[in-house]
């Protein structure tokens, strides 16, 4: 990935706290800065080849504003989950644990479909600081 090149589909959250979330992200996750706008409010992360962009939420939102469709109410990103690809999950288990960071889903061996052949990964799920569902995923040798 380039420096500041975001991959073609890169999810915005928008988050309670921008400093808090960018500590979580940053200290207990291992992403990095990509680039960010305090000015808006706004910040890049990546971790590998995932990319996510975080924003402070408006707490002046004007009626009828085309980003927000509903009244934000936690937990946030309901209905959906990141799955986040690591080389190993192992490390992230650790800081997890390390931080008290509390585990939707311990780590686990699942082998999926995927047309006609199966892959193999260990994963777990965690909640970010606004409820946002992360899924990281390591994929194993057969």
């Amino acid at each position: 990935m380039s420096q500041t090149r975001l991959p073609a589909l890169t999810p915005e959250l928008q988050v309670n706290d921008l400093p808090a979330s960018l500590k979580f992200y940053q200290q207990v996750l291992g992403f990095s800065l990509l680039y960010q706008r305090p000015e808006d409010g706004f910040a890049a992360i990546v971790l590998g080849e995932a990319a996510l962009m975080l924003e402070q939420i408006d707490q002046h939102v004007r009626p009828g504003d085309p980003w927000m469709v509903l009244p934000l109410d936690r937990p946030l990103g309901r209905g959906i989950n990141l799955q986040i690809d690591v080389a190993d999950l192992q490390p992230l288990y650790q800081a997890l644990l390390t931080n008290d960071v509390p585990l939707r889903l311990p780590p686990e061996t699942v082998d999926y479909r995927t047309g006609d052949s199966w892959v193999r990964v260990r994963q777990l799920m965690i909640q970010d600081p606004d409820g946002y569902l992360l899924r990281f995923s390591q994929v194993l040798d057969r």
